[in-house]
Parts: C-alpha cells; structure tokens; sequence
C-alpha cells in the first residue's frame, strides 16, 4: 500500500515536471514568434525604417536567395569550421597551461601577473597585429579564435584545480600517490563541471575571435557577409547574417549541452 502511494506520488512529479518543461519551451517559442510579428509590423507600417532595420519577410527572401546558390552553406561552413577549431585550440591548449601552473607554484607565481593583464587586455585590439604577423589567412582567424578564449580557460580551469577537495589531496599524499596520480585520479575529475562550464563560455568567445577576424581579412563567412552587406547597403544580407550567426551559436551551445549530459551520465 506504501509503495502504491509512492508510485502515485512519483508519476505525478513526472508529470509536473514534463508539464512545466513543455510550458517553458512553448513560451520560449511564443517569446520569439512574438518579436519576428513585432519587427514586422513595426516594419510594415513604417515605425522603423526597413531599409535599415530590415523584416523577417525580407530576411527570408534573402535566405532563400542564398539557399538557391549554396553560399548560405558556404558561408556559414566557414565561419563554424573556424569557430571549432579556435574553440577546440583554445580549450586545449588552455587546460594544458593551467595543469602547468598547478603542477609548478613557482610557473603559477611567475605568470599570475601576466594572465591578469592578459585577461584584460581587450584580444580583439590584437587583430590588426595578427593581421600583419601572419598575414590575411584563415590562420590569423583561428589565432583569433584560440587568443579571446585561451585565457579563460586557463583562468578557470587553474582556478577549479586549485579548488579541489585539499582533504582528498593530502589524503592521497600520505598514501605516497604521485603528483601525476593525484591529477589524474582527483583533480581532474573534480574539475569537470568547471571544464564544462568553460566549454560553454569559449562557444561565444571563439565566434566573437571568429567574426571579429572575418571583419579584418576573410573573403568568406558570417563576418565576411555583414562586413560586405553595411558597406553595399544591403541591410537584409545583413540581418540574415545575423540571425543565422545567432542559430549557429545555439546549435554549437546546444552541443556542449548535449555532451555534457552524456558525460554525466557516464560518471
């Protein structure tokens, strides 16, 4: 009889749940349906300027212009394939360094002051110089990319080592477990949702590194075409650009997310 009514309990819970899910996402799609009618309205009867701030009527004629001659799929490969690559560098390569800095105090001292400066110094003021050190290539883009979201990562993932369980740490010491084996078997897996976390971020941080090095020298890509499209006047290529920048971007987060939730079901 006591597990009947747990049973109850716990299907209603379920279905609450399922119930307050479906509402978030309906509103979420009602929020976002309600702005494309606004802006068109709005457009429509002339309370913004459409030549400047376009309508989704006009943004979807230009989709389906591009889509005709394939360059929205030429286009947009280019800016994600870049955004990934810087993403998956600057990741790397950061975690890397702030195993470094955990390992040795002594390198971790050294560099503190320099992260911190780094960290604040503007990377997109560093365009121009990149620009001319490795020239107007797809290189320069991805050094972008790896530059806005490489001091991030080392930040927060040397501060998420440095926020391990120190109990767990000493314990595994008196053990006599090697610096390595205490890495590997405590530190980093009590990192991970910091890693994680840090995955999310650099999403954002490699395509702003990504547009901001199309701007500069890319004859192709998202940034390219709203760069082209202000300087020609065609605001709707423009718009396009841009909303279709935005869905990139939540589909490269919605990843992250995916693959977290695999990973935790995993651990």
């Amino acid at each position: 009889m006591y597990n009947n009514v747990v049973s109850k309990e716990h299907q209603e819970f379920v279905k609450a749940h399922k119930l307050r899910k479906g509402s978030i996402i309906i509103t979420q799609i009602a929020l976002l349906v309600l702005f494309f009618a606004l802006w068109e309205i709005a457009a429509h009867y002339k309370w913004i300027d459409p030549f400047i701030m376009s309508q989704p009527s006009r943004v979807l004629k230009t989709i389906i212009n591009l889509t005709k001659d394939g360059s929205i799929f030429t286009h947009t490969g280019i800016t994600v394939s870049e955004t990934i690559i810087g993403f998956l560098s600057g990741t790397i390569l950061g975690t890397i360094i702030a195993i470094l800095l955990w390992w040795s105090e002594f390198i971790a001292k050294v560099l503190d002051p320099y992260l911190v400066v780094l960290n604040a110094l503007p990377k997109t003021a560093l365009g121009p110089i990149i620009l001319v050190w490795i020239g107007g290539t797809v290189s320069s883009i991805i050094v972008m990319a790896l530059l806005i979201s490489v001091i991030v990562t080392i930040l927060n993932v040397y501060l998420a080592f440095e926020s391990c369980d120190e109990d767990k740490v000493k314990l595994l010491r008196t053990l006599g477990a090697s610096k390595l084996q205490i890495l590997t078997k405590v530190v980093l897996p009590s990192s991970i949702p910091a890693i994680i976390s840090v995955l999310k971020i650099n999403v954002g941080l490699s395509l702003v590194g990504v547009i901001v090095g199309e701007f500069l020298v890319s004859r192709a890509g998202l940034g390219y075409l709203i760069i082209y499209g202000g300087q020609v006047f065609k605001m709707d290529l423009v718009m396009t650009s841009v909303l279709i920048l935005a869905v990139a971007a939540a589909l490269m987060y919605l990843s992250v997310a995916w693959f977290e939730k695999k990973l935790n079901k995993m651990r």
